[in-house]
């Protein structure tokens, strides 16, 4: 297995505690009213985009995957779990042998998706099921939120470079899952260098401002920095008058100079300044980087300046104001007994408000025009039609407790350009709307 394809998993830790206590007292109380083993369905899915989204994207699958690999209580984990008094001996006996021997079907990795879309099926008994509700969800919602922004990101920047570079802004767990999904949605580098180490994402960077102040001139900065990098190197021209320095970088550098960075001001001026300037001094292949708290809407407004790549920080791992997906893991459906043959019963949350879910085992397809464009996310329980046979959209992911669908990262990129470009053009505008295409039940 080539870890630079797909991901370092060598050491991960037991994930069993990323849970909340509840799954564990369910479980209790099910062993004791011998209803534990029934065989259970469970889903994945969220009841609305978030607010003026046009789709969603797919993200962290792989990590849902590892996640549930290492999903087992160890003798520390469950001597916390005695000594606080969590379960009693016989729920701490069952889940020190705990290993999900279910089976699970999702969408893969990078698809997008829509209201009610059964983005996981998990299948089980229902103890070994509802214990993985949290990690599940807490993966999907974080990662999935992550790669929407950065898809609406990548469709604003048209083709042009986008670096990750949010890792000074969140967790630093969460900054490592960020990079990963932003890579999913469509950014082309990272500058947090675990995740380049854990999932082979290319890393990028070379200076901040402290860089230019340390040094007794901005001048001696530069020199410094291509002395050591190479004139292929990026220099931040903005610390104090950036005339001044883009002529002082192509001075030190010569018209090799790799790129210039601008991270303040108006960045449209200034980069048609700054791109002007580069030309009369023969430094035409020098590039633009821009930084500086950049989102979409910031993005697609630079589509006329001479930017070459877009550096995104806060916004992309927060979501672009959208931290969550809004997922849900519910149970759809159980059989009427522990027994193996026992038939499957459909069941639903029926409250009051938006609340309420569809039950039943469900696939989806989506259905396309004469072009080939999605026009409708189908979902339905029963026989699926014929002219959606080839549609479908759940693929096996494990099988028995067996991961059965890891791939390379660069395969989940490229699923979601694919199934990007596959929705009608207006998933791509930034305006607020409804989701691009309608969910229809079957």
């Amino acid at each position: 297995m080539n870890t630079a394809d797909l991901g370092r998993r060598v050491g991960v830790p037991s994930t069993a505690l990323f849970t909340d206590q509840y799954e564990l007292t369910m479980v209790q109380a099910a062993l004791k009213a011998g209803t534990a083993d029934r065989h259970s369905v469970f889903e994945a899915f969220t009841r609305r985009l978030p607010e003026g989204r046009r789709y969603g994207v797919v993200a962290g699958t792989g990590r849902v995957l590892d996640a549930v690999e290492n999903f087992h209580f160890d003798d520390e984990m469950i001597g916390f779990l005695r000594q606080q008094e969590i379960v009693d001996e016989p729920t701490l006996e069952w889940l020190a042998g705990y290993r999900f021997s279910g089976d699970i079907w999702g969408y893969p990795e990078g698809e997008v998706y829509f209201p009610g879309s059964p983005i996981l099926r998990v299948e089980g008994s229902f103890a070994e099921c509802v214990l993985l509700e949290t990690v599940i969800l807490s993966i999907l919602n974080h990662d999935s939120a992550i790669a929407a922004a950065a898809s609406r990101m990548s469709a604003a920047a048209g083709g042009r470079r986008l670096i990750e570079m949010g890792a000074r802004r969140t967790h630093e767990l969460s900054a490592v899952a960020s990079a990963r999904a932003a890579y999913v949605g469509g950014f082309d580098a990272t500058s947090d260098l675990a995740a380049g180490f854990r999932w082979a994402i290319p890393t990028v960077g070379t200076s901040a401002h402290a860089f230019t102040l340390l040094h007794d001139s901005e001048r001696d900065a530069f020199r410094a920095q291509v002395d050591s990098l190479g004139r292929g190197t990026t220099l931040l021209v903005d610390t104090y008058d950036v005339t001044e320095a883009v002529r002082a970088a192509v001075e030190i550098a010569g018209p090799e100079l790799g790129a210039v960075r601008i991270d303040s001001g108006d960045l449209l001026l200034v980069a048609h300044r700054v791109r002007q300037q580069l030309d009369e001094l023969g430094a035409t292949g020098t590039k633009i980087v821009v930084t500086s708290d950049l989102d979409e809407y910031a993005i697609a407004s630079l589509a006329a300046a001479p930017v070459d790549a877009y550096g995104v920080g806060t916004q992309l791992v927060t979501g672009s104001g959208h931290p969550t997906c809004s997922m849900v893991y519910k149970l759809v459906a159980r059989a009427g007994s522990a027994e193996p043959d026992a038939p499957l019963v459909p069941v639903a949350k029926k409250s009051l408000g938006a609340k309420s879910s569809v039950g039943g085992r469900k696939w989806a397809a989506r259905r396309t025009d004469e072009h080939g464009v999605a026009e409708a996310e189908v979902i339905g329980t029963g026989p699926v039609p014929a002219e959606l046979a080839e549609r479908q959209l759940l693929v096996e992911l494990v099988r028995g407790g067996e991961v059965v669908a890891r791939e390379p990262l660069d395969a989940v990129r490229e699923r979601h350009v694919a199934a990007r470009a596959g929705l009608p053009m207006s998933a791509i505008q930034l305006s607020r709307g409804e989701p691009v295409i309608p969910t229809e039940y079957a």
